[in-house]
């Protein structure tokens, strides 16, 4: 009797270690991974997701499926991964407007921070203002001139409402007294039409977008929103060199997963994406698309994610920026 109780015991340990998480991402991965992106394909989140795909499949030995979830201006996609099982078969690559959609969408219907657990920040680009070839302004410095002596005379096209590069053109004329008109546009392709048309003087958008009409000629160049001079336009000042003193707001990428998913999967996930994002292909690809790998610590990301979250909710709250305009 006493040996079967032993028995018993035995077994039931055993059970506990066979079913613990650590066991579980032992043994991970063991079906299909889910990258999902919160964006329609062909933008730089997609490219992301799609450059490393074959090589995770590659490094972890099974299907590595990129799942396009677009809308709300990420806010779908997001909380589709927000609300997936934390196995570690499902991760989120987000962009920029994560950081914004706690404060600009009321209904969001998950927690940013307390929902999806930070991987790492993979990467940053500066936002470019450029003007038509058209008008007379050579340099930021010109447009500021105008637009402080003429307060909302210059109309600039974004993405969209509450986009970060609307919210970074309010914090700027906030910080540097000048007022300019906004024009909002439904996403990347309709803002580039009408900005290399001259239909709108100027634009703020990522590198990215502007990067291949800069290099046609067909748009001018004016600043990056960088901290430092971008290496791809060595040419271009800063916003900060041209009279918005420490000016810096640059879009950004990062890799999250569900909370819960256990650490050494999420550790596993960070050394597998690293190492697809520094192979050379993968890295000259990105580049020209504007981006600068980051790579960060999963806590370095989580106090970035943050600070965006606090600095981009003040300026929403404080200008009464909603979605729609």
């Amino acid at each position: 009797m006493r040996q079967s109780r032993l028995l018993i015991t035995v077994i039931g340990l055993m059970s506990l270690l066979v079913f613990s998480p650590h066991s579980a991402a032992q043994a991970w991965p063991s079906q299909p991974i889910k990258l999902i992106v919160p964006f329609p394909p062909g933008g730089t989140t997609d490219q992301i997701a799609r450059h490393v795909q074959p090589h995770l499949q590659q490094s972890l030995g099974v299907q590595v499926v990129v799942e396009n979830r677009g809308g709300a201006s990420g806010a779908i996609g997001s909380g589709i991964a927000a609300k997936s099982a934390p196995d570690g078969y499902t991760f989120l690559v987000a962009f920029d407007p994560y950081g914004v959609n706690p404060s600009l969408i009321p209904d969001l219907p998950f927690d940013s921070q307390r929902d999806l657990a930070p991987i790492m920040l993979i990467g940053k680009s500066p936002m470019v203002f450029t003007s038509h070839p058209s008008t007379s302004y050579r340099s930021f410095a010109d447009l500021l001139k105008e637009v402080r002596a003429k307060p909302a005379s210059v109309g600039y096209g974004t993405i969209g409402a509450g986009s970060l590069a609307h919210l970074a053109v309010i914090l700027m004329s906030k910080q540097s007294g000048f007022s300019m008109n906004h024009v909002p546009y439904k996403g990347g392709g309709p803002l580039v039409t009408d900005a290399i048309a001259g239909h709108v003087p100027v634009a703020i958008a990522t590198v990215a977008l502007l990067m291949p009409h800069i290099q046609s000629g067909k748009a001018r160049a004016l600043a990056v929103t960088s901290p430092k001079r971008f290496a791809q336009l060595p040419e271009v000042p800063t916003v900060a060199e041209q009279g918005v003193a420490g000016f810096d707001a640059e879009a950004w990428w990062g890799l999250l997963a569900p909370s819960k998913t256990p650490a050494p999967i999420m550790a596993r996930m960070h050394s597998e994406f690293s190492k697809a994002l520094r192979l050379p292909s993968v890295n000259e690809k990105l580049t020209q698309q504007g981006l600068v790998l980051s790579l960060s610590t999963p806590e370095a990301f989580g106090k970035f994610l943050a600070e965006e979250i606090e600095r981009w909710g003040r300026v929403v709250k404080e200008n009464k920026i909603t979605a729609g305009g």
